[in-house]
Parts: structure tokens; C-alpha cells; sequence
């Protein structure tokens, strides 16, 4: 006999759409790219190398933008950079040996320590595309040195020799060394900071002599030797400054100079994208 039950129904189990939803918020900002370059190490056993202090790219970070790493490359391939430099809003100029005192009509002496020429050959041509352009840069260290050589201007190579009445600017130890930066007046430092004197860290044997065209002074230290530089041109944030924002040893207000170059630069970018 032929059953009149209809066949037996199996529970159906629901299973969710992994697929995320749609979301209607709006996503956050991306963060600028910011160019930083970085040094260039020949050891004597061992394959050449870049480095680069990891400040550097901790203070770009937290100051909003995103660094981007600038190597450098060989000399028929300098003109890669203009790839780059099309995507970044500013570039940081950071840190290292000497400049080569022979490429700026000056006799090399014992106590200079000339970068290595793949770094400066590198560096100057990243330079002239900054002037060119007028990209938002922050020069630190030597690359504040290499703003002002760039603009004309020239360098004391050795501080206790040419200028043996200032003060110490580095400890010959190795151990930190901090001293007092008075700021000039109607600056970017000024504005920046807001006050006449900083207490900075200080590691440099050379220093600004003569100052660049369209340079000026930003700040000096209390026995006048040029601790800051800034373009004279308003609308171009270029500021150069001796001390290291970046290292361990720099006061909390170093912060601030990170974060309205990062501004600055978002400024330029948006400019450029709205004559466009």
C-alpha cells in the first residue's frame, strides 16, 4: 500500500552573505606622501646599503603624513625621481655626513667628512627639482646646509677653526648636547613656535656663513651662529634648521615643526590640484 504522507522536509539552514555591506561612511583622508632621503653606506666588507633614522619616519607619522622612501640612485637614473616626486606633497631633507666642500669651491681638509657622491649627487639633483618646483621641504641638519649652498650661499666647515669664538655646538663625546636658538621675528619659525628663544639639541661642526639668495635668517644661536633658514618667498614653505627634530634627545615642542610642514604641504597639494 502506497503511502499518502508527502515526502519528508529537511530544516534549511540559513547561511549569511559573507560579503561585507556597503557602507555609506564617508572613509578618512589619505595621508600625504612625504619624500624622505636617505644615506647611502659603502662598508668596507659587505654589499652598500641605505639607511635611514627611523625619527624620521616615526615624526612624519605621527605629525599626519605618510613617508616615502627616497634612494638614492645611480647617476644615469636620476631622472627616475620626477616619477616620484609627481606623487609627494613635501620632502624632508634629512641629516648625514658633509657636503663635499670641492663642489662648492672650497678646499677638502681633514676635519670635513664628505658624504659619500652617490648620497650628494642624488641629493643635488632632488634639490634643484625642490627649487624648480617649489616643493614644501624641511631641511634638517645638513639638509639645511644643502638648501642654503643650493640658493648661493656658503658654509663654515669647521666651526672651532672658522669661527673659534662661538660657542660648543656638539660634544666631542658623543654624549647630547643642548644649547639656547633665539628666533628672529615675522619667520615661519616664528610663527611655528611662537617664541623668541628654544632650547634645541646640537650635534653640528659646520654652520651657515653666508646666506643664500632669497634665504634669510630664522634663527641664530646666543654667539650668532645661523641655526634656521626660511625662503622669503610666503607662499613656499622652505625652512632649514641645524638642530634634529627627529632624535631621541628632542624636546616635545620639536613636534610642532612636523605637524605645520605636513600642513603646509597638504596646502601646496591641494593648490596644485585645483589650478589642475
Amino acid at each position: 500500500m502506497r503511502s499518502t504522507e508527502g515526502p519528508t522536509l529537511m530544516p534549511v539552514t540559513r547561511i549569511k552573505d559573507p560579503s561585507p555591506k556597503t557602507s555609506t561612511a564617508t572613509p578618512p583622508p589619505g595621508r600625504p606622501l612625504i619624500g624622505v632621503n636617505t644615506d647611502y653606506v659603502t662598508p668596507k666588507n659587505g654589499p652598500a646599503y641605505t639607511k635611514l633614522n627611523v625619527g624620521y619616519i616615526d615624526a612624519i607619522i605621527g605629525a599626519g603624513g605618510l613617508p616615502i622612501l627616497l634612494p638614492p640612485p645611480r647617476r644615469d637614473n636620476l631622472a627616475d625621481f620626477d616619477v616620484l616626486l609627481d606623487q609627494l606633497a613635501g620632502i624632508v631633507l634629512t641629516g648625514g655626513a658633509d657636503m663635499d666642500p670641492r663642489r662648492n669651491g672650497q678646499a677638502l681638509t681633514a676635519v670635513v667628512n664628505p658624504m659619500p657622491a652617490r648620497r650628494e649627487d642624488a641629493d643635488r639633483t632632488l634639490l634643484a627639482r625642490i627649487f624648480e618646483r617649489k616643493i614644501p621641504v624641511l631641511g634638517i641638519g645638513v639638509g639645511m646646509q644643502q638648501l642654503n649652498v643650493f640658493a648661493g650661499g656658503t658654509l663654515h666647515l669647521h666651526l672651532p677653526v672658522d669661527n673659534p669664538k662661538a660657542m660648543p655646538h656638539f660634544d666631542q663625546t658623543g654624549a647630547p648636547h643642548r644649547h639656547m636658538v633665539l628666533i628672529e621675528g615675522n619667520t615661519r619659525l616664528d610663527d611655528i613656535y611662537g617664541a623668541q628663544e628654544l632650547r634645541v639639541n646640537s650635534t653640528h661642526h659646520q654652520a651657515v656663513n653666508q646666506i643664500g639668495k632669497r634665504m634669510r635668517i630664522a634663527a641664530k644661536a646666543p654667539d650668532g651662529v645661523i641655526e634656521a633658514i626660511d625662503a622669503t618667498d610666503p607662499n613656499w614653505f622652505c625652512v632649514g634648521i641645524q638642530w634634529h627634530p627627529e632624535a631621541d634627545t628632542a624636546s616635545a615642542l620639536d613636534v610642532q615643526i612636523f605637524e605645520c610642514f605636513v600642513q603646509a604641504a597638504v596646502r601646496a597639494s591641494d593648490n596644485v590640484f585645483a589650478v589642475a
